[in-house]
């Protein structure tokens, strides 16, 4: 999915995002492209973080979410 949040209300995103954490836990594998990185790293098994093509860090979405890098650089933290 090519960044299913874009241009929508942050109440249908989070609908949406709701969604995709359903469709996870029944083992479908969904390829996500998304710029709220906070969503997409909840959302993600596993991730890329890309920047200018290349990619800066990989790992489990959760334990992304908790790294202090990117809550600097993509969280605005």
């Amino acid at each position: 999915l090519d960044e299913p949040s874009l241009g929508l209300a942050p109440l249908v995103a989070e609908k949406i995002f709701d969604v995709l954490l359903k469709i996870q836990a029944e083992g479908v594998g969904i390829l996500l492209v998304e710029q709220n990185a906070r969503w997409a790293l909840e959302a993600a098994a596993w991730a890329y973080v890309i920047e200018t093509g290349k990619i800066v860090l990989e790992g489990e979405g959760r334990k992304l979410l908790m790294n202090t890098q990117v809550r600097k650089a993509y969280l605005g933290e």
